[in-house]
């Protein structure tokens, strides 16, 4: 079997389907499509179905990517003792990050490599949670964050999850709020309050659906900066992350009391990916990092992942 048409089978299950496949593999649909009936007649089972206008693998096609992940990880350890031999654990490693995690991580990783020969091209990707993962298929190291608690991407067939740290979420409210000389607050504090919260499907949002029991939303802004002028100009509070967003002088972070409110912020690379010593270079320094954010406190394990 091809190398490069089990690589077209793992991204048409990563991406779920064939024409966002392509464009992660920088082929053609119908280039896709031959891969994937090649692997058909070298099987002798059928490997995908249609489901509706769209395409999905079968058990068949689930099992044999499978298999094509430990042929993807061999390959890179080969690649790999190659350049232990030379000892160059250096190139190019492409990171992403939501928004306030690289705020939070993307400076520090740079200043750490920097002059290291690891060059560290980022950016910035802030999805919904379903998202996350299929962004690997075109970068090397991808800086998620989940609700406390949730799956998300755990358990993905050809991710290794990372996991940096987990970040408390606090209730902001301006300086003149009532309650913002408290030491905390409690959720019956807040039933009447207008909130300012991310869009629909974003981990913060998730969150405090879960927390407050229907909250009164008046706005939805996904940039941290533009939710804090808000709240400081009185127009609502919010639900932030406490290491982002703490620093605001019109601004008071408040402990919900009784309640673990979080978020688990973890590094997502493909099985193979991970394998590549400047990749587990870049993994360690933003693991480093992380504890260096939260005064060394260890990051939450991810739950054992579910058999195939």
């Amino acid at each position: 079997m091809d190398v490069r048409a089990l690589e077209a089978l793992r991204a048409v299950r990563s991406q779920g389907g064939v024409t966002r496949a392509a464009a992660v593999l920088h082929l053609t649909p119908s280039a896709v499509s031959q891969h994937l009936a090649s692997l058909t007649r070298a099987a002798g089972v059928p490997l995908t179905e249609r489901v509706g206008r769209g395409l999905r693998l079968t058990d068949a096609g689930l099992a044999l990517a499978a298999a094509a992940d430990d042929v993807a990880v061999a390959l890179e350890r080969a690649r790999g003792a190659v350049r232990d031999q030379q000892q160059a654990a250096t190139g190019l490693v492409r990171v992403s990050a939501f928004s306030s995690g690289a705020e939070l991580l993307l400076p520090g990783l740079l200043t750490a490599l920097s002059g290291s020969g690891v060059e560290v091209e980022v950016t910035d990707e802030d999805v919904p949670l379903d998202d996350f993962a299929p962004l690997t298929d075109r970068l090397d190291v991808v800086i998620a964050h989940r609700p406390e608690g949730e799956r998300a991407w755990l358990g993905s067939p050809g991710l290794r999850v990372v996991p940096l740290l987990r970040e408390p979420l606090d209730v902001a409210v301006p300086t003149a709020h009532p309650r913002a000389g408290s030491a905390g607050v409690v959720t019956a504090d807040l039933a009447h309050e207008r909130w300012i919260a991310v869009k629909a499907g974003f981990p913060v949002a998730e969150v405090l659906r879960a927390v407050v029991d229907d909250p009164r939303v008046v706005s939805r802004v996904n940039d941290f900066h533009v939710v804090l002028e808000l709240v400081a100009a009185g127009h609502g509070i919010a639900l932030l992350p406490r290491y982002t967003c703490g620093r605001h002088p019109g601004v008071r972070l408040l402990p919900l009391l009784g309640v673990r409110a979080g978020r688990q912020v973890d590094a997502l690379v493909r099985v193979e990916v991970a394998e590549r010593p400047v990749v587990r270079r870049v993994l360690s320094e933003l693991t480093a990092l992380a504890r260096e954010v939260t005064g060394g406190a260890a990051p939450s394990t991810p739950p054992p992942a579910p058999p195939r």
